[in-house]
């Protein structure tokens, strides 16, 4: 994931950060990261879902019960002490220019992370493993209650 990593090569010290005048440390956990990130990639028009198959599923119960997110569960992270690293999967909406949507979803993860952590995101790989077809009803995460059928 880090081809950029901190020169010290550890993304392993989770995010500390000394504090102003040196008065202490901020540390920020992964999940804190992977929650702002998820939330700027779902904001994100052209995007249809964060995550698949299990995670997505998973994250879909979890977050219900947590309270959280469950696009958090499908971002994946790493924070080391200056920088982070992100990776996605995500299901697009059919005629969204994929390679625009990546720039944006690039833009408005790096803005929301870098703007209220003050990590710096070196990279977020971008996983697009579906295209969301209109009135497609296999989605078993949907249901628009028009189609219902009379017996």
């Amino acid at each position: 994931m880090a081809d950029n990593e901190p020169q010290n090569g550890n993304m392993e010290k989770r995010g500390g950060k000394e504090g102003a005048r040196g008065r202490g440390t901020t540390t920020i956990a992964d999940t804190v990261v992977s929650t702002i990130a998820g939330i700027a990639i779902r904001d994100t028009d052209g995007v249809h879902s964060v995550g698949k198959g299990a995670s997505k599923a998973l994250g879909a119960v979890t977050g219900r019960v947590s309270g959280s997110p469950s696009a958090s569960r499908s971002v994946k992270v790493e924070v080391g002490e200056k920088q982070t690293a992100i990776d996605v999967d995500v299901k697009v909406e059919y005629g969204v220019a994929i390679h625009e949507l990546a720039d944006q979803i690039r833009s408005n993860v790096t803005d929301a992370v870098e703007s209220m952590t003050g990590l710096e995101v070196v990279e977020i790989n971008i996983n697009v493993f579906d295209v969301h077809i209109p009135g497609d009803d296999d989605d078993e995460d949907e249901d628009d209650g028009g189609s219902a059928r009379v017996r």
